[in-house]
């Protein structure tokens, strides 16, 4: 009988991507509260979070698509004013590309605004985004786009 070793039958695991966990939000409100208490839990728990504060000032916007692709989950942390930043917007359409695309699980979070909400852009979250004139009108058609669906 031949004795046969174990550990020639053992793959190695892919590594993780460098961010397990992307999060997506708006306002220092947020960064210095919700958020700053959840970057505490991942943290204690072992989960690689991404917050760009994380990142740089005055990179590109490629960069953070960059850790984006290199997530499982993104967190996409709707409020109020989140509507007020194409950053987060692009962010979200990136997001949404890799979902499609069955790369990337996004959970979103309505933090003091409904789901209806963001998907319709009803109420202050709506009046934030309306506001947004001048603007490339494919762009914030795919801006409602993944609005709608990341909020459904």
């Amino acid at each position: 009988m031949e004795a046969s070793s174990s550990s020639s039958k053992v793959k190695a695991l892919p590594l993780p991507p460098q961010h397990q966990v992307f999060v997506n939000f708006q306002g220092e409100e947020l960064r210095n509260n919700f958020v700053s208490h959840l970057r505490n839990a991942f943290f204690r728990d072992g989960v690689n979070i991404f917050i760009d504060t994380n990142e740089q000032k005055g990179k590109p916007l490629n960069v953070l698509f960059d850790r984006i692709e290199e997530s499982r989950i993104a967190l996409a942390i709707f409020s109020e004013r989140y509507s007020e930043s194409k950053w987060c917007l692009n962010e979200l359409v990136k997001m949404k590309e890799c979902m499609d695309k069955g790369k990337l699980l996004i959970i979103p979070i309505f933090y003091k605004v409904k789901p209806y909400e963001v998907r319709y852009k009803k109420g202050q979250f709506g009046s934030v985004f309306k506001k947004m004139s001048n603007l490339d009108l494919d762009e914030k058609k795919q801006w409602s786009e993944a609005l709608r669906i990341v909020a459904d």
